[in-house]
């Protein structure tokens, strides 16, 4: 996570719930034991606190990711590497023809500082936003506690690969990562090297299946492997991933991109919301074609045909399974 310390928090005195109050630009949230309120000077928006605190915690722990993160389908954020877009309504035809909606880009420290103190401060002790459902908890209820320990967990990053002499190490029971009840059935052995002397630096492998069932979060992707511009960042799935994030499907280089015509498209001129008026979860944010629609996951099943895939690459497969040819 990014060191924001030297950034200015705006927040308010506990309610009688015991949470805080916090404002950024003229956006303000509070929350109570079971809703988060959000008010901005055209309207205002009520959700429930949990899949809100799950949202707020990708932003923060992936920095605001690699495009939208939807909180749900009025109040989301898109990152511009730098700075971040929050927006209430932008995307919401409701709250566009009503003039409701609202949008104001802030510097990443700035936001990241908001929304690090407003997750530290609403996650109770009980709730863990990152856990697979049997052990996330209950995000409801007066202020109890905190849970720091899971909500500043630091994404592996690895510089080469994990296992790696002066690396990211494998992770073990030793090391405080059991295998998850999920994946009891994944062989825990590791492969047998034996590298020539002078090259014991340069030659390493390790069970991949098996670092990866020993996870300790669902859906936050680890870089285990990394050459020139190029990463794998795996993560396990016992869940299904949050709905609300665009992001790239099928990552071929450090955008995403399949070709040319799938890369970042001018619209200079152009009203970002003009052309969408929907929930962004379903239609690519601006200037990201279709690396970043909402498609199902390789391996997964299609729900349905994507309504708004500009390419048309899911037109007509409902119910396929895709691939990596896809």
């Amino acid at each position: 996570m990014t060191d924001v310390t030297d950034v200015t928090v705006l927040s308010g005195e506990a309610n009688e719930h015991g949470y805080k109050p916090f404002s950024i630009g003229e956006f303000n949230f509070s929350r109570d034991e079971h809703f988060v309120h959000v008010t901005w000077p055209s309207g205002t928006h009520v959700t429930a606190a949990e899949p809100f605190l799950k949202a707020l915690m990708r932003d923060v722990a992936w920095n605001f990711f690699y495009g939208t993160v939807n909180f749900d389908a009025v109040l989301g954020t898109t990152n511009h590497y730098g700075n971040v877009d929050l927006f209430a309504g932008r995307f919401n035809e409701a709250y566009r023809k009503a003039e409701l909606d609202h949008m104001e880009n802030f510097p990443h420290d700035e936001i990241k500082a908001t929304f690090t103190a407003m997750l530290s401060d609403w996650t109770n002790a009980t709730f863990d936003p990152f856990a697979a459902p049997m052990e996330t908890g209950s995000a409801y209820g007066a202020k109890s506690g905190n849970n720091d320990a899971a909500v500043t967990r630091t994404r592996v990053t690895a510089k080469r690969m994990v296992g790696m002499p002066d690396d990211e190490p494998l992770r073990t029971d030793e090391s405080g990562y059991p295998v998850n009840r999920a994946f009891h059935d994944v062989d825990q052995s590791q492969p047998v090297v034996e590298v020539e002397p002078g090259y014991e630096n340069e030659v390493s492998a390790y069970n991949f299946f098996a670092y990866l069932s020993r996870s300790d979060v669902t859906w936050n992707p680890s870089v285990v492997s990394v050459c020139k511009d190029r990463g794998v960042h795996p993560a396990d799935y016992p869940r299904q991933r949050p709905r609300r994030v665009v992001h790239p499907a099928e990552r071929r280089d450090h955008l995403g991109s399949r070709g040319p015509q799938d890369r970042y498209a001018q619209s200079q001129g152009r009203d970002e919301g003009g052309g969408l008026c929907v929930d962004a979860r379903r239609h690519p944010p601006p200037r990201l074609l279709a690396e970043a629609f909402d498609a199902a996951r390789v391996g997964e099943q299609l729900a349905g045909d994507p309504g708004h895939d500009r390419s048309r690459r899911g037109i007509g497969r409902s119910g396929q399974v895709l691939s990596p040819a896809c």
